[in-house]
């Protein structure tokens, strides 16, 4: 069904619920995944975030000046990625990790033309470190790449099977949305992603999906067109 699709990974979900760290098999999986969705002849680009690491507004992060702290998170973003990397070419694919903080030892400036061509040519993008910004997550950087890259949409793979009107894991009552305006989740405050990464995708016409990552072979189902999750639209 799609194209060209920009995938938003969880740093956390890479830790497969042990906190810190990677999971080994579930980064392969997740791998698997990918590749799946390679060989249906999607285009494919990935944002991976930095919480099994470090997070910038986190707890560990309380005595820290913020600019150092959002460094630190971009940085761990950047060893996701380079972990993610090495489970695709395991598979046989040719993955490029770009970084919006340059460190040519282990990735490429991130150039956006640069950026298309490598889809182009049916290789597999990772963007790593975020905007490059301090302030900005990497639900901001997700966006921005997604409208940069042309894609048709942006796959938000989390570890709630969608929107709901509440947190699901605090609130048993809490009901899903299977579709939704990003001005209805503005105006309830919603926190499935930051403010600036939603009006981002508001402002663009860039429609999001909301989905499990939890459920092996979603990724490919969501790429077909298969309705899971929540859709979020302008």
């Amino acid at each position: 069904m799609y194209k060209r699709v920009l995938l938003k990974l969880s740093g956390e979900a890479l830790a497969a619920g042990k906190g810190f760290g990677i999971d080994a098999v579930f980064i392969h999986n997740v791998a698997a995944e990918i590749a799946a969705v390679h060989a249906a002849g999607c285009e494919i680009a990935i944002v991976v975030g930095g919480g099994n690491f470090f997070r910038g507004v986190a707890q560990q992060a309380i005595d820290m000046d913020r600019v150092a702290a959002d460094h630190m998170g971009m940085l761990s973003t950047v060893i996701n990625s380079i972990a993610l990397q090495d489970a695709i070419e395991k598979l046989g694919l040719f993955c490029r990790v770009m970084s919006a903080i340059e460190m040519h030892q282990v990735a490429e400036p991130y150039i956006r033309r640069r950026a298309m061509r490598h889809l182009e040519k049916g290789r597999i993008v990772i963007f790593a470190a975020g905007t490059g910004n301090p302030y900005f997550s990497t639900d901001t950087a997700a966006s921005l790449r997604a409208m940069e890259i042309k894609a048709d949409v942006l796959l938000k793979a989390t570890s709630v099977d969608g929107i709901y009107t509440a947190d699901p894991k605090l609130d048993p009552t809490a009901t899903k949305y299977e579709e939704i305006t990003y001005m209805e989740i503005l105006r309830q405050n919603l926190r499935v992603m930051d403010q600036t990464a939603v009006s981002l995708c508001k402002d663009n016409n860039l429609q999001t999906i909301v989905f499990s990552m939890k459920v092996p072979g979603n990724i490919v189902r969501v790429v077909n067109g298969e309705k899971l999750g929540s859709l979020i639209t302008s």
